[in-house]
Parts: structure tokens; C-alpha cells; sequence
């Protein structure tokens, strides 16, 4: 019996935001949802019609009750995803500001904090065609580090991407985060990383150093924020422009990228239309203030844009 197209493995938290856009201060009535790298990338996955599961370790509460709820509802298969008794959900707050979006997370001693190899292997078990992680998961705890690294241990028979995703506040020592999060980069196929982020980690400029330091993986995107993104790959070096866009809320637009260009992998799009697809994938994202995509485009437009605009050299 075949398993699904993907597993996504990696924490995801409640998150309380307020319902109007205002500040936490002003706000007179907020909206409890769902956030989590890996997990937003499980509900874009699944909103294009890739069938996905999320592994994860959830509280025994009511914020873990939610959590599975939200990401269910998104088509997400969450049955792999344990409950830890009498642990808690990690959870935060989001104050909405003209500068940008401020957040205070409660997520210290959590349920995912303890996420290990016993974790990976439940993943590994479903037969997934593809296992996605992110760079979050190691900051949270040594045993989230070590089981990571397992997943990327490139001996599962199970290709792999590996979103960078440097959240400096979970990293005591930026030396630290830069070492490992280059050595977890290094044994996945497939890597995700933003331009801004890799010139903080590493002091790479361009696209092209990213790639020369990781020479390793069979394909590195590297995105350059409202610019482009640019895949470099066997088959060759791709590059497909930003999509304009009036820009909400930030947070979550990666997470979306990488649904959209995983999923136009995993059903053979060409590469152009691969970051195109993640490019419109991205712009849903950049217009709501929820952390994870949501559209009303029927999800097969997406992809039929993305692979006409490509090969229409738009």
C-alpha cells in the first residue's frame, strides 16, 4: 500500500491574533488559530491536492485539541501526530503593528520540544514520497536536533527538503545556529532559503554563493524576497520574478513558497513552473494575516497558471 505524497514533521503552536488587524493593546476581539512551519506547509501541500500528513507531538489540552482540529480541516492526515500526556501546546500571541508584526511565544518545556528519532520513524513508516522539515524543529531542543539529523541522514530511501527558516530569537548563539543549520542543509535534496537570511547565516550575497556552499543538495531555491527566486538544480540554473502583491502580513509566505514548488515537484511540473507555482502560492499568503495560505482560486487555476505562464516565457 502506497503512503501519502508528503509528511511534514516539525511543531505547530495555537496562536492568538487580533480579528481586526489592530494592535493587542487596541484590539476589542481576537481570532485563535494555528501556526507551525511544517504544518503550513502540510495545509498548502494539501490545498493543491497533494495528499499530506503532519507528524508532530501535541499537549493533552485543549490548545492540542484545536491544533489537530485546524490542521484536519485543512485536508491535512493528522493521525500520526501524538498526543503527550499531561504536555502542554505551545502558544503565542501576535501584535499586528505598521512596522511590521511583533510576537511572544509560550513554548518553552512544550509537547514538540520533545519531538525525537521514535517521531521520525513514525513518519518514515507512513512511506512517504517525500519528508519535509524545517530549521525551526532543531532550535527548539537537543532531542529535536538529533532527530532532524536523522531525518536528513540521507539512509530512509525517502527524498527530503530541508526549509531554513533561521528564527534568530530561538538560537542562543548565532555561530551556533549558522554551523548547524548549513550541516542539516547539506543532506537534504531539497533546500529552501531566503537571500536576507542566508547573507545573516553565512555572509552569502547572491544566489550563487548560497549555492556554492551548498553544493551538496539536488536542488537549492533561494528567494529574494519581492525580487525572485532562482533554483539551481541538475537540469540548470531557473529563475522566475516576485509576483506584485500588497503585502498584509509577512509571516507564512515561505511556508507557502515551499508547498507550491514541493507540490509542483511532486507532480512533475517543469522547474520554471515549479517557482512560479510557489510565487502564487506566496502572494495568497502575503494578503491575509493567518500564518498559512488560503485562496479562493480553485487550486488547479494555480497550477494551470503557473505551468502556461512558464511555458509561455511570461
Amino acid at each position: 500500500m502506497s503512503g501519502p505524497d508528503a509528511v511534514c514533521l516539525g511543531e505547530s503552536m495555537a496562536q492568538l491574533l487580533p480579528a481586526d488587524g489592530r494592535s493587542l493593546r487596541a484590539a476589542g476581539s481576537f481570532v485563535l488559530t494555528t501556526a507551525g512551519a511544517e504544518s503550513n506547509v502540510a495545509q498548502g501541500l494539501a490545498l493543491l491536492g497533494s495528499t499530506v500528513a503532519w507528524v508532530s507531538l501535541v499537549g493533552d489540552d485543549a490548545l492540542g485539541s484545536r491544533v489537530l482540529d485546524d490542521v484536519s480541516a485543512a485536508g491535512v492526515d493528522v493521525s500520526l501526530t501524538h498526543r503527550l500526556d499531561r504536555g502542554r501546546t505551545g502558544f503565542f500571541l501576535k501584535d499586528p503593528a505598521a512596522d511590521g508584526s511583533r510576537v511572544t511565544y509560550y513554548r518553552d518545556g512544550s509537547a514538540a520540544s520533545q519531538l525525537s528519532r521514535a517521531d521520525v520513524d513514525r513518519a518514515l513508516a507512513a512511506r512517504p514520497r517525500h519528508l519535509h522539515l524545517s530549521g525551526v524543529t532543531p532550535a527548539l531542543s537537543a532531542s529535536c536536533r538529533d532527530a532532524v539529523g536523522y531525518a536528513l541522514a540521507g539512509d530512509h530511501r525517502v527524498s527530503t527538503s530541508f526549509d531554513v527558516n533561521h528564527r534568530p530569537v530561538l538560537w542562543a548563539d548565532r555561530a551556533e545556529a549558522a554551523r548547524t543549520l548549513r550541516d542539516l542543509a547539506r543532506r537534504a535534496d531539497v533546500v529552501f532559503v531566503g537571500l536576507d537570511e542566508a547573507a545573516a547565516l553565512w555572509g552569502t550575497t547572491t544566489p550563487e554563493q548560497v549555492r556554492d556552499l551548498l553544493a551538496d543538495p539536488a536542488a537549492v531555491v533561494v528567494k529574494d524576497g519581492a525580487v525572485d527566486a532562482t533554483a539551481f538544480t541538475a537540469d540548470g540554473r531557473f529563475t522566475e520574478p516576485a509576483l506584485p502583491v500588497d503585502v498584509v502580513e509577512p509571516v507564512g509566505a515561505g511556508d507557502a513558497f515551499a508547498a507550491g514548488w514541493l507540490h509542483g515537484m511532486l507532480v512533475g511540473l517543469p522547474h520554471p513552473a515549479r517557482l512560479r507555482l510557489g510565487h502564487l502560492m506566496a502572494q495568497s499568503a502575503l494578503t491575509s494575516l493567518s500564518d498559512h495560505v488560503t485562496t479562493t482560486r480553485p487550486p488547479a487555476d494555480l497550477v494551470r497558471e503557473a505551468d502556461r505562464a512558464t511555458a509561455a516565457g511570461s
